[in-house]
Formats: structure tokens, sequence, C-alpha cells
């Protein structure tokens, strides 16, 4: 249950840090932003400070931020085009006072725009940083781990599992020199299992074929060093780094195989796989599951820079071809395009999550 509960804190905090993003953006401009709301309505209670509402809602997963004007909701000024030929510099409601016009955010040029619309998924790799940075200067437990065992292998045999935790070994070099020193003769294995002790006996073959232990298993080494403040900061931005090419690569081959076999990935889970994988990765320990976080929020950086409708990477594709038109979008086709995008998106999350579930029951 307190596991649950931190991975609902970290991905509500990680959902609210990109709109943070947004919200802090648009300020830095000097934009009018109308609201700011921490989770989903129905709303709780609202406090207006400044020209700003502020927000509590019943949903608690993430939030939401209203820049005035990110709509479309305008009027072309009467006589559209100046004397010289050019487009109008305000495209304005003539209900609307001129000075808050020019403070929404579709008379806003194209590299303001783009900066609010990006400055989301950059929060998102800045929080992944930080992350990953807290727990290189926390230090990861040093463990080491089943990452597979070779079928009718003495580990299979005897039961044993992939992410089985070995106990009394940090290191690999150790576990097999002991395994290796008892061929032939019954052996006691102690693993952790789902906050389980659990205890093989099996016997170590004398003479393994090429490429295959005496016992069967591959392992893997986990747990990291704890490292000064700088030293993880560096660290942590070289990892970010690597994790979100990785996860460039991964969402490209789930697109393609979406797309060329329409089927998804056995390793691809939705959001209630994420709390089951959060869940086993909580209970190896607080620290792994703030790098799994982390993880997350570079994740969320990934896919919202796909440059597709309902993502803010579709959202800046807009504004490069609005750049390139010379003129605004209708706020119609756009719409529309972003509806398509997201059901899209829904019925993804969807299929995700029915096969979450059937692989729960």
């Amino acid at each position: 249950m307190l596991i649950a509960l931190i991975v609902i804190i970290g991905l509500s905090l990680l959902i609210l840090g990109h709109e943070a993003g947004h919200f802090l953006a648009a300020k830095a401009f000097g934009l009018k932003v109308d609201e700011f709301g921490f989770g989903f309505p129905p709303r709780i209670a609202a406090k207006k400070i400044g020209e700003t509402e502020y927000s509590i809602n019943w949903l608690p997963f993430g939030g939401f931020v209203r820049i005035a004007g990110e709509r479309g909701e305008f009027a072309l000024v009467e006589g559209g085009e100046d004397a010289a030929g050019d487009a109008p510099e305000v495209l304005r409601n003539p209900a609307e006072d001129p000075e808050d016009e020019r403070r929404k955010f579709y008379v806003q040029p194209a590299w303001k725009k783009s900066i609010i619309i990006l400055a989301g998924v950059f929060t998102n790799f800045l929080l992944g940083w930080l992350f990953i940075a807290i727990v290189l200067m926390t230090g990861v437990p040093q463990t080491l781990v089943v990452g597979g065992t070779e079928h009718g292998s003495p580990a299979a045999a005897a039961g044993m599992q992939t992410g089985d935790i070995i106990e009394g070994y940090t290191n690999a070099q150790s576990f097999i020199t002991y395994i290796d020193a008892h061929k032939g003769a019954p052996v006691t294995v102690t693993v952790l299992r789902n906050d389980k002790t659990i205890t093989f006996t099996m016997t170590p073959r004398t003479n393994p074929g090429p490429n295959q232990g005496a016992i069967g298993v591959a392992l893997e080494q986990g747990g990291a060093k704890r490292e000064g403040f700088f030293a993880a900061l560096r660290d942590g931005l070289f990892a970010a780094g690597n994790i979100s090419i990785l996860t460039v690569q991964a969402f490209w081959h789930l697109i393609v195989q979406v797309f060329t076999t329409a089927s998804i990935p056995a390793g691809i889970v939705g959001p209630v796989g994420i709390f089951g994988v959060a869940e086993e990765t909580g209970r190896i320990g607080l620290t792994y599951l703030l790098q799994f976080i982390g993880i997350i929020s570079l994740n969320l950086m990934v896919v919202n820079c796909i440059p597709f409708p309902a993502l803010d990477g579709g959202r800046f594709v807009f504004i490069l071809v609005e750049k390139i038109r010379r003129a605004p979008l209708s706020y119609k086709v756009e719409a529309w395009v972003n509806g398509i995008g997201f059901a899209l998106l829904l019925a993804l999350m969807i299929a995700l999550t029915v096969r979450d579930i059937h692989g729960l029951i």
C-alpha cells in the first residue's frame, strides 16, 4: 500500500512538473495564465493570486495549466493586412483590452510558442536527471540478481527464476568461485523473491557444456557506490541522456511493430503494468523506486516529443507549419486533428491496460 502511494505521488509530481514547465515559461514571457490546477476536476477549492487562479481538484493524478489564448479564440483585426501588405501584428478580439490581447498565446511569435510548448518536456528531463542524481548521491545497495536460467540446468530444476536476488553475494565472481569450488556436491543457494526468502539445493555440474555454467544461471550485478554531489550530477546527466536515447530507440521499434504487424511488443506495459513493475521495484528498495520514477520521467519526455497530434511534439509541428505558412492555422482543423490523435492514444492506452489486467488474472 505504501509503495502504491509513493508511486501515485511520484507519477503525479512528474505530470505536475510537466505542466509547471509550461506555466513557468508562459509567466516568464509575461503571458496571462488563467488557471493552474493541481489534479483534475471536479474542483475542490480555488484561490486567485494576482491574475491566475490556483485550483485543487478531486482527481489527484497530475495537473493542468490554462494559458490565455491557447485555444485560439480570436478574431482578425479589422482591416486584415496592414498598408505594407504584412499580416497584422496583433490578432485580437475587439472586446478585449489591447494590452491583454498582446499577452495571449496565439499572438506570440513562433519561437516563444515553441519554448512554452517544449518547456514541459524539458522539465521532465530535469526531473529524470534529478531523480537519477539523487540515487547516485545516496548510493544503491549492491546486489547479485538472476538474469535468467538455462533450460534443464540445475538452477532451473531447483526452481530459481529470473529476478531472484542471491543473498550473501554482491558480485558475480565471488558467487561463481563458490559454485565452482563445490562441483559435483550439493550446495544451497538462498534468494530473495517478493519479500520472501527461499533456499534451493542443487548440485553444480562437473563438466558443463560450452557457454554453460555449473548451475546454469545468468548473473547481473546491480547497485552503485555513493557519489559526491557534483559527480552525481555529472554521471546523472550522462545516464539520463543514455536512457533517453534508448527510450527513443524502443519507441521507434514500438511504432514500427504497431504499424507493420498490428501488435504491441510483450515488454510494453500500460498504467496498470507500470504500477506492477513499480511495486516489484519498490520491494527491492526505495532507492530503486526513485530510479524507476526518474526513468518514467524520461519516458514521458520522449513520448511527448513524438510529433503526433495531442502531444507536445505534435503541437510544435503545428507551430512550424504556421511559421512556414506565415498565417495561423484554422483552430477547428487543429482541434479535429488533436482530437483524433488523442482518441488513438486513448485506444492504445486501453489496449495496454486490458492486456495488463489480463496478465494479472
